[in-house]
């Protein structure tokens, strides 16, 4: 049966203050490794954190805390498990985790403390900065051929290749509108069009309308790009993973996708039924990346189709059964708007060490998030809500967490954190799953979700006998649940406030709960993932009721009047 490990998951006071004496502090920003002295690797709003302290031990969490620099007060992070994994491909620490909802530009100190111990470690890291530093900007004009990037910039002066008010039209004459073999760039406005030569006699590689072929440090921002990929004569689909952007560098680090519109590919794509169920889903996708060296963030991006030219995976990649995978470590996927595709809105499989996936809304896919399997982690999804969920037209999908494995349970290793996310009703086709339906579930802690599914008779939590140290609770649920789970939890459905749901035309969404519903401040406080609420604890789900509304897709993260 299903084993508890909640003992691990302690019950905690957000907001407290820790006194925490004057320490030395000393920056560390290199890779991961499995080493005494700790580090940190950034994006604009986390820090991943590892160490490997002497005496760590499974019943020995490492207790986080952090400051802006300069400040007076601790706050609480989350603490880190102890989780080695013997990897050939990575050196890696025996504790790692991630501090989030930091402010980009900002240097901090973050102190870490060894459980039942006296031993602590301290260091400083800052977060990106928002602002580039901007070097040449060469302008762009209107063209029907390639665009070959190989002039690369320096990481105090990127290269701006701005196409602002300039298209990109190809035609379906090339297979690629830009290629780039550069570092330190910035794509920044272009309009891309026809990616994907119709001539394709046989199965080639996949390619992009965008296709980065090698470098690191490189932007795409306020870019718009439709009718992408190649039409597959021997399934009348797609070519499976021809994308708007596609790599498959090794090298690859430090990719930012940011404010595009990834839109209408040429070709529709298959579903798990065709020809026969089960026959898997294949065609284009947004954004592909294959075993790059992470450190990537995918924000604020509109992800959209129609039912006529469906979508593989909105974002996803590989390899899924790994230590590597997609989107690739210490990487950041967050204000999203996701839609139109037969199998995963969201892909995020392999390693996904120190992997963050929130305040995306996704809708019209048939698994919402793919994290099968987890090798390394830990994984952190939360502040997601998601809506219809389908396998083919006029029929139901599948969940709202893909969980499972890929190429073997001895890949399920790594831990996952799923957080306030909320499970949507906007019609009838809500997801038939929620926390792996009944796929194999390992290492995972749940924690204040609205897990609505399809029909009671749905599972919230897989019943299969080989889930192992799963930790279910405090979540509102309707469907089956395993034994040994969610002793503070409710079960029942939601009452939404007035006016609740997704608005399309401004790309907001309000999600939530009215004051007479179950799940009002009926949760546990999460440090540093509970934030936003008043009263004495947080609302389950996505959307506090005092939160304003809720922004997804190329206006994210910009202020709501």
């Amino acid at each position: 049966m299903a084993m508890n490990s909640r003992s691990s998951f302690p019950r905690f006071v957000c907001g407290c203050v820790l006194a925490v004496a004057s320490v030395a502090l000393v920056p560390h920003l290199r890779a991961a490794r499995a080493a005494e002295t700790p580090l940190a690797i950034p994006t604009f709003h986390c820090l991943g954190l590892y160490w490997s302290p002497p005496g760590g031990a499974a019943d020995k969490q490492v207790q986080v805390s952090y400051r802006q620099q300069g400040a007076t007060e601790w706050k609480q992070g989350l603490p880190m498990r102890y989780n080695p994994i013997a990897n050939t491909d990575e050196d890696l620490a025996d504790y790692r985790g991630s501090i989030v909802h930091l402010t980009p530009a900002t240097t901090y100190e973050i102190r870490l403390a060894l459980a039942h111990t006296p031993t602590t470690a301290t260091l400083v890291a800052t977060t990106w900065n928002e602002r580039f530093p901007v070097g040449e900007t060469l302008r762009i004009g209107n063209r029907d051929t390639p665009l070959v990037i190989t002039e690369s910039g320096t990481a105090a002066a990127l290269r701006v290749y701005d196409g602002a008010g300039a298209t990109i039209d190809v035609r379906h004459l090339h297979d690629t509108c830009i290629t780039v073999n550069a570092s330190n760039v910035i794509l920044r406005g272009f309009t891309l069009k026809g990616a994907g030569a119709a001539t394709q006699a046989a199965p080639r590689r996949p390619t992009g309308a965008i296709l980065i072929e090698a470098g690191h440090n490189i932007v795409i921002e306020d870019c718009d790009i439709s009718d992408w990929g190649r039409l597959n004569p021997a399934t009348g689909f797609g070519f499976n993973y021809d994308s708007a952007i596609f790599s498959r560098s090794a090298n690859l680090q430090r990719l930012i996708v940011q404010r595009c519109k990834l839109h209408h590919p040429a070709h529709d794509g298959s579903t798990w039924y065709e020809p026969t169920y089960p026959t898997h889903t294949m065609g284009p996708q947004a954004i592909t990346l294959f075993d790059t060296a992470g450190n990537h963030v995918i924000r604020y991006n509109e992800c959209y189709s129609d039912l006529d030219r469906m979508c593989n995976d909105i974002v996803g990649g590989g390899s899924n059964g790994s230590f590597k995978g997609a989107p690739g470590h210490d990487s950041d996927i967050y204000g999203n708007l996701v839609s139109h595709c037969w199998d995963d809105g969201l892909e995020v499989e392999g390693g996904n060490r120190n992997v963050r996936v929130w305040d995306n809304y996704i809708t019209q896919s048939m698994m919402m998030i793919g994290n099968a399997a987890t090798s390394i982690g830990p994984l952190y999804i939360w502040r997601n809500v998601v809506a219809r969920s389908q396998s083919q037209p006029d029929a139901g999908g599948g969940n709202f967490l893909k969980m499972g494995y890929a190429g073997g349970e001895h890949w399920m290793t790594g831990h996952q954190y799923v957080f306030h996310n909320t499970l949507f009703r906007s019609d009838e086709w809500l997801p038939t799953g929620a926390l792996g339906g009944s796929r194999i579930v390992k290492h995972v802690v749940s924690r204040n979700n609205i897990l609505h599914v399809r029909s009671p008779q749905n599972h919230c939590g897989s019943p299969a006998k080989q889930n192992l140290d799963n930790d279910y609770d405090y979540d509102l649920y309707n469907g089956q649940m395993p034994p040994g789970h969610q002793a503070h939890g409710i079960r029942g459905e939601p009452v939404y406030a007035a006016g609740a749901g997704f608005d399309p035309e401004t790309r907001t969404g309000r999600f939530q709960l009215a004051p007479n519903s179950p799940g009002v401040a009926a949760g546990q406080c999460i440090p540093n993932f509970s934030d936003g609420y008043t009263g004495p604890a947080p609302d389950l789900g996505a959307h506090q009721r005092v939160a304003p509304p809720l922004r997804y897709g190329v206006r994210a993260g910009q202020r709501i009047d």
